[in-house]
């Protein structure tokens, strides 16, 4: 399997970045190989229970200056359903999912935003104040 590129922010509002290979919603834990930790192989284990989300992105740096689009352009399509996602902390997101359930620990969500650094996140259900259907 090969590695994800992953940025897990967790509730308190850390972040670690690095590398995982087995990284499954269905699990209470994970390992990440840390970004600053590149060449050693000691891996850190995340509890899943304590994130906010896990971010799988295209790259490290990311572009703190750019603005997510946050609407779809006209006639584009989205798999699954469109919605609104607000977090604890006042971070809105707005994407896709095709597993959204409150009741469930989680669901995976897909940024409407093609130039996003997010690929995809796999939100804790614990960290969300709202969701909203568009």
């Amino acid at each position: 399997m090969e590695a994800s590129k992953i940025v897990a922010r967790f509730q308190d509002g850390k972040m670690l970045k690095g590398y995982t290979q087995n990284f499954f919603p269905n699990r209470p834990v994970f390992h990440v190989l840390p970004l600053d930790a590149a060449s050693t192989t000691k891996s850190v284990e995340i509890g899943v229970r304590e994130l906010k989300a896990v971010f799988f992105v295209r790259d490290f740096m990311g572009n703190r200056g750019y603005d997510e689009r946050k609407v779809l352009d006209p006639g584009e399509k989205v798999q699954g359903r469109l919605i609104e996602v607000t977090f604890k902390d006042g971070e809105v997101l707005v994407g896709s999912t095709t597993g959204y359930d409150p009741k469930r620990p989680g669901f995976f969500f897909f940024p409407i935003d093609p130039k996003s650094n997010n690929i995809k996140a796999y939100i804790l259900s614990s960290a969300v104040r709202g969701v909203r259907f568009l």
